[in-house]
């Protein structure tokens, strides 16, 4: 007899009026999927007028409040603690699901060892194309997926948060996304899914995440992401974030990624940059000092934050 296949709760959680167009986009590709889930669940982070619309327009899938502190974390434990699946699968309320995005999502569950699944979010521009400085291995700050990651199916130690799963035993072993890590309205913090896939490989050991390349979502990236501005912004509270992180984790396991990050990938993409200047492609000179910038800054907020806990 041929193995069924899991039943997957879809949760997303949406704060803001200014991405209602781009929800409606998201709601309706979670229910053309190839692999139709058990039920999709939305959570409003307190604001009851989107709350109230969300009932009026979207028919046949739970919409609740968030039960907890502002934010994503929490917002996302909302969604958890009423969600019936044995998968739970997240989708950021900004990114459009591919129709096969579940199916890819889930298909290494066929693996009793996997505990969780990240996708792979591609940008939608919102100006209509990158922007020529910002260098592909710091699609991270932006949402997406980035030079580094691996291009087939791969153990990796956490998803993007954009688009993921887990098994529901992970949380009910280990708990939800840790309060206090995470966005929280404009505000770019992170690192709540990477916290939570390294207690998840704590508590089920040999258990591993895999990186699904082909469960492709469109992850809207507004304008004003795409600034000199924002970019600051992002790898210095990533920085912050990190810190946060490791110093529930440990050192050695919170940044594990990011050595291999900061000593192959980063270096690899200054010599790419450097090459194309040499070859008349400018811009690639200024990718090159944008990769550095963003090392240091990343690495400024990560020493600063440190020192405060240490404090």
């Amino acid at each position: 007899m041929a193995p069924t296949e899991p039943r997957v709760s879809v949760i997303v959680c949406a704060y803001t009026w200014h991405r209602w167009d781009v929800l409606r986009e998201n709601i309706a590709s979670v229910a053309k999927q190839t692999q139709p889930a058990l039920e999709t669940i939305l959570v409003i982070d307190h604001n009851p007028e989107l709350l109230e619309k969300a009932r009026e327009v979207f028919a046949g899938i739970g919409i609740i409040a968030n039960a907890g502190t502002r934010g994503i974390s929490a917002a996302r434990n909302t969604g958890v603690a009423v969600a019936r699946g044995e998968i739970l699968a997240f989708l950021d309320d900004d990114a459009v699901a591919d129709e096969t995005w579940l199916e890819e999502l889930t298909r290494s569950y066929s693996d009793s060892a996997v505990i969780g699944t990240g996708g792979a979010p591609y940008p939608r521009w919102e100006g209509g194309r990158a922007p020529s400085w910002l260098p592909h291995e710091f699609y991270w700050t932006v949402g997406c997926g980035y030079r580094g990651l691996p291009g087939e199916a791969a153990p990796v130690r956490n998803p993007i948060g954009a688009s993921m799963s887990f098994r529901r035993e992970v949380f009910e072993r280990v708990g939800g996304f840790r309060v206090g890590l995470g966005r929280v309205r404009k505000t770019p913090l992170g690192c709540e899914e990477t916290e939570l896939a390294i207690r998840a490989r704590e508590a089920f050991p040999g258990g591993s995440v895999m990186h699904a390349p082909q469960a492709r979502v469109e992850h809207l990236v507004p304008i004003e992401r795409t600034s000199w501005s924002y970019f600051r912004a992002r790898c210095w509270l990533e920085g912050q974030s990190k810190a946060l992180m490791t110093d529930n984790v440990g050192t050695a396991t919170g940044l594990s990624s990011e050595w291999s990050y900061t000593l192959k990938t980063l270096p690899t993409g200054v010599l790419r940059g450097l090459r194309e200047a040499l070859r008349g492609k400018w811009s690639g000179l200024g990718r090159a000092g944008v990769i550095v910038a963003g090392l240091v800054i990343t690495t400024a907020g990560y020493l600063k934050a440190r020192l405060a806990v240490a404090r």
